[in-house]
């Protein structure tokens, strides 16, 4: 959906990029602040659920990101000036969005950023590194791997949790549909997960995999259910969610149970007699 029109686009010039030009950051987060309300109340009604903060988001910091390329400014010091300077989650998020788009092809200097914003304390803020990581993965698939394996070695559970987040099967990271060992190979790092922050996430990952290849994540939930580790199984459990939709007796018979629960549905072994 296109919310920027002719209007937006020269008030974003006069007051956000005439300001950060000028290096008044202040006055320039204050205006980001009031054009994204505009952009959130420009979307109807009826769209807001697919079409929310997050998307505004994302159009003004690619939008902003575009015009300070044009105008040949130094895009990654105004990126970092914005970051640091911003007290609000959304300007930060717009600041972290234009310093994404940035780091597809620089994407070194921008890792201490995602890292500080995976391990906030604003879920906000690491819903937003996530999301604006994953076009810096696929353009840097082999070096954000060396980069998201040392994250899953962290001592902070949020950090684990970004690095499964990331690597979930949505839209943006559509190319693990071809190469399904890329997250696996790192996700196989949080399968002893104890933490139940992350460990949620890694089952999530896991289930949402499971939607396009079965019989992978079939032969992964026999691997952690045999690994004889809680959480493993824990993980296996949850990694479940949609495979039982369609194979409950087979899911059963790999988790070792005669029921298997997922909020309100219930499925038992005796509906389910088959193997």
């Amino acid at each position: 959906m296109k919310l920027l029109n002719d209007e937006l686009k020269a008030k974003i010039q006069r007051d956000i990029i005439a300001n950060i030009l000028q290096k008044k950051y202040d006055s320039a987060i204050t205006h980001v602040l009031a054009i994204l309300k505009e952009l959130y109340d420009s979307i109807p009604d009826n769209k807001r659920i697919s079409f929310g903060r997050v998307y505004t988001i994302q159009e003004l910091s690619k939008h902003l990101f575009s015009s300070l390329t044009e105008a040949n400014a130094a895009v990654y010091e105004i990126g970092s000036a914005l970051f640091e300077q911003s007290g609000d989650f959304r300007s930060k998020g717009v600041a972290l969005g234009i310093l994404s788009f940035y780091g597809i092809d620089n994407y070194v200097r921008v890792l201490p950023f995602f890292e500080s914003s995976a391990s906030s304390h604003s879920w906000d803020m690491r819903e937003f590194a996530q999301m604006f990581f994953r076009k810096i993965i696929q353009k840097n698939p082999d070096e954000a791997k060396v980069y998201l394996l040392k994250l899953a070695m962290s001592k902070d559970p949020n950090t684990r949790r970004f690095v499964s987040e990331t690597l979930r099967p949505v839209k943006e990271n559509q190319w693990f549909y071809k190469h399904p060992d890329y997250p696996l190979s790192i996700l196989r790092c949080l399968f002893r997960e104890s933490s139940a922050y992350p460990r949620t996430s890694v089952g999530n990952n896991l289930s949402d995999l499971a939607r396009h290849f079965p019989e992978l994540v079939f032969g992964l939930v026999k691997e952690l259910v045999e690994s004889g580790d809680r959480n493993s199984y824990w993980i296996a459990y949850r990694a479940c969610r949609n495979l039982v939709k369609k194979e409950p007796a087979r899911v059963m018979n790999l988790l070792r149970v005669d029921e298997y629960k997922y909020k309100q549905k219930v499925y038992r072994r005796s509906d389910h007699p088959r193997n």
